[in-house]
């Protein structure tokens, strides 16, 4: 399995904004994408302006597909000027018995 991490910081004022927009990519990518497993979208109680996806594909090429995907390349272009800093971790999940 495909692990995606993504950490997002969003400008003020555009939390609300990012958040139904993140949820429904969220609900898309879990629709349309057989490769796409898992996609969990948590919120920092802390500090509304903050992001955390954890994403779970079965392989990379998933990921990749998802990435080309109309959804998302519409999702990316929509929230771009929302975010103020984004960081992306991509790791193999082990699998444990």
């Amino acid at each position: 399995m495909f692990v995606v991490l993504v950490d997002f910081e969003i400008i003020a004022g555009f939390e609300d904004c990012f958040s139904e927009a993140i949820k429904d990519q969220a609900n898309t990518s879990l629709k349309k994408e057989p490769g796409c497993h898992y996609f969990d979208v948590c919120q920092d109680p802390l500090s509304s302006q903050k992001f955390f996806l954890y994403e779970l594909y079965c392989d990379a090429s998933a990921f990749d597909t998802h990435l080309k995907s109309e959804h998302f390349l519409s999702f990316d272009k929509r929230v771009t000027n929302w975010v103020s800093h984004k960081s992306v971790r991509l790791l193999n999940r082990l699998k444990t018995d």
